[in-house]
């Protein structure tokens, strides 16, 4: 069901989920003061003094028309479970961005798994969109290791980022957001959409 507020704006909710210090936060700030041609509000970020986000971030961003879509990020770190699941309630697309740190593997293991959980059946309903950062790691790990040890081998469209130069994210955001609207507003189009997605990813991974 699409939201529609007061005064008549229809608005998609994008979360970005993923493990502590993945790019979430960085992600967000690249988009409010790099990227150009949008309608930004104010960019609010709750964090605490090492810079880490401690409840959320929140950007809204207004298209032509009358549609906006309003940004958040969850806390990455394991003690902030609960921010993470009253955060993510009512999204209407997902952005997992992952780290491609080879320490991070396991954190990024533990926050897909969560996010399976906290999802439960509206896993698979809700678009997923997948930003694997941090690239320029001269260990970086290879996507396709990293996409089969999260078991992502599904309708998840997979980007390669560098959040901290911008390469990549508003391609994620694009993505994000185009397929937020099609679930919610063009849902036949979406199913649509997901068979082909999941195809390409099972070609990516030799499946």
């Amino acid at each position: 069901m699409v939201f529609k507020d007061k005064y008549g704006h229809y608005r998609f909710k994008i979360v970005l989920y993923g493990p502590s210090l993945s790019g979430k936060t960085t992600m967000l700030k690249i988009l409010y003061n790099k990227i150009r041609g949008l309608k930004k509000g104010r960019l609010r970020m709750v964090a605490d003094q090492s810079g880490r986000t401690i409840f959320f971030d929140y950007l809204p961003l207004k298209t032509s028309g009358n549609i906006f879509f309003d940004l958040y990020t969850v806390p990455g770190q394991r003690r902030h479970k609960t921010q993470r699941r009253l955060i993510l309630k009512g999204a209407d697309s997902v952005v997992f961005v992952a780290d491609s740190d080879p320490e991070a593997l396991e954190e990024n293991i533990y926050s897909i798994q969560e996010l399976r959980t906290f999802l439960g059946n509206e896993w698979g309903e809700i678009p997923i969109v997948v930003a694997l950062n941090k690239r320029d790691l001269p260990d970086a790990l290879p996507e396709v290791m990293m996409l089969r040890v999260m078991r992502l081998d599904g309708p998840y469209p997979v980007f390669k980022t560098v959040a901290i130069e911008g390469l990549g994210v508003k391609r994620v955001f694009q993505e994000a957001c185009r397929l937020a609207v099609l679930a919610r507003i063009f849902p036949e189009a979406f199913r649509r959409e997901i068979k082909i997605l999941a195809r390409e990813t099972r070609r990516k991974l030799g499946l």
